[in-house]
């Protein structure tokens, strides 16, 4: 892994791998923008201002600046503050809203140009997911949130790579790291908001592992492998037998294969929604819904969340598969329009509870073990005319199998961003983004969002 991160070029990148930088970009920039207006946002700001160390790192869609570790926690929790960002399938995690905000301002206290950052941001992303790939699917049955895990890893692998450490300096930030390694998945039961500053908590505890690192504190060289590793404590086994051969650069970069949502849910829900979009408005007629699903995913948006049925809160209303289902069989849509709605009380809750009725999730360990690190839905609807239809969705809308539109996309970064920056700035930043100059100063372009 080290050697990794120390031998990555930016020319290692292929073009996979950059239009999924791309994309990535524009995406996750466009969500701290616009989750920035959320009531947990705000909360959080005012939390960190008050915390915060001076610097020169830019908090998005505002005009203060912060050290690099103290910036990187707020965007972060923006970009992952209302379960919009990216998904990466093999992980079940999140990495753009890590690797992204820690990258970025790292490289703003460091006057770094965009090819660096991007370069480092990409060692963040790979290290991140490799990890993620090894420790799935056990790392979410346990009830973790692997993102809030992964994310001391990415971060510190970014600023590894930023800061030009050492081969030593570097293992022991990366070490280190695993001290800072946190977070379950209990929200999707019980609510809390502070599931959307797990993004914030983990990067900057992996921005601080490597500050810690580079002061000379020292880490476990097996944090990974060891008898009382990351893989034997987090998930009770060893890992891989090709785990070394995962960190090698010959391998396909997953920053290629980013995935982004079409939805403002879990994405454990998405193939679901694509799979009830062609029955929206015909509830009516329909007598039960089985949705059967991977165990795993079970755990985060199924039977084993304690309000799946009766959702009080929008982690509720987010992390339920049957209230999503629901959504679209009302024709509502799954975007960011109904859940902006059920904050402000503008969504019949209780029609949406009785339309949720009618749907029942069987878990079917078979789906773990032939589709592996893929969010499948199996779904078979019932009619009240007698006949019934199987529903098999693979590759949800947003993936690299089945990918967002352009047109989608840029009409997603519009709606998040021109009502806090303006539309005309918007569109500029959207242009910057897409041409991505890699000669570009990352501060000339972070300067561009503020509001």
């Amino acid at each position: 892994m080290v050697r990794f991160i120390q031998e990555l070029k930016f020319d290692h990148l292929d073009d996979t791998a950059l239009d999924g930088v791309n994309r990535l970009l524009r995406d996750q920039i466009a969500l701290q923008i616009g989750i920035s207006q959320m009531p947990w946002s705000k909360q959080l700001l005012s939390y960190a201002s008050a915390q915060q160390r001076p610097g020169r790192s830019r908090i998005s869609a505002s005009t203060l600046t912060m050290s690099a570790p103290d910036a990187a926690f707020v965007n972060g929790a923006y970009g992952h503050g209302f379960e919009y960002d990216d998904a990466h399938g093999p992980s079940a995690s999140h990495p753009g809203s890590c690797v992204i905000p820690a990258a970025f301002a790292i490289g703003e206290e460091l006057g770094s140009s965009l090819e660096d950052v991007i370069t480092a941001m990409v060692a963040g992303y790979e290290v991140y997911t490799r990890i993620g790939m090894l420790a799935a699917p056990d790392l979410l049955k346990r009830g973790f949130h692997p993102h809030g895990v992964l994310s001391t890893f990415g971060a510190a692998a970014v600023a590894a790579k930023l800061r030009k450490f050492d081969d030593e300096t570097t293992l022991h930030a990366l070490a280190i790291a695993l001290s800072h390694a946190s977070g379950t998945t209990e929200y999707t039961s019980t609510g809390g908001s502070v599931k959307r500053v797990h993004a914030g908590i983990g990067t900057r505890n992996g921005m601080v592992a490597a500050d810690m690192a580079k002061a000379g504190i020292t880490g476990p060289t097996s944090f990974l492998s060891g008898n009382k590793g990351f893989f034997r404590t987090f998930l009770q086994r060893g890992p891989a037998e090709d785990a070394q051969a995962r960190f090698t650069l010959d391998r396909p970069f997953e920053v290629g294969t980013a995935w982004l949502k079409a939805y403002c849910a879990c994405y454990c829900t998405h193939a679901y929604i694509d799979a009830l979009r062609p029955f929206a408005g015909r509830l009516a007629g329909i007598e039960h819904i089985e949705a059967r699903i991977h165990p795993a995913f079970s755990v985060v948006v199924g039977a084993a969340n304690a309000n799946a049925f009766t959702p009080r809160n929008i982690e509720h209303v987010q992390f339920s598969l049957p209230v999503q289902m629901a959504f679209t069989l009302l024709g509502k849509g799954n975007g960011y329009g109904v859940h902006r709605d059920f904050l402000k009380g503008e969504v019949d809750i209780d029609a949406v509870i009785a339309a949720a009725r009618v749907i029942s999730i069987v878990e079917a360990p078979e789906l773990e073990a032939k589709y592996p690190g893929k969010f499948v839905a199996d779904v078979n609807i019932a009619f009240r005319d007698g006949t019934s239809q199987h529903v098999f969705v693979e590759d949800p809308i947003g993936t690299t199998a089945n990918p967002m539109p352009e047109s989608e996309q840029d009409a997603k970064f519009m709606a998040l961003t021109a009502d806090v920056i303006g539309a005309e700035r918007a569109r500029t930043l959207l242009a910057a983004l897409r041409k991505m100059d890699l000669r570009m100063k990352v501060s000339d372009l972070t300067g561009m969002w503020t509001a």
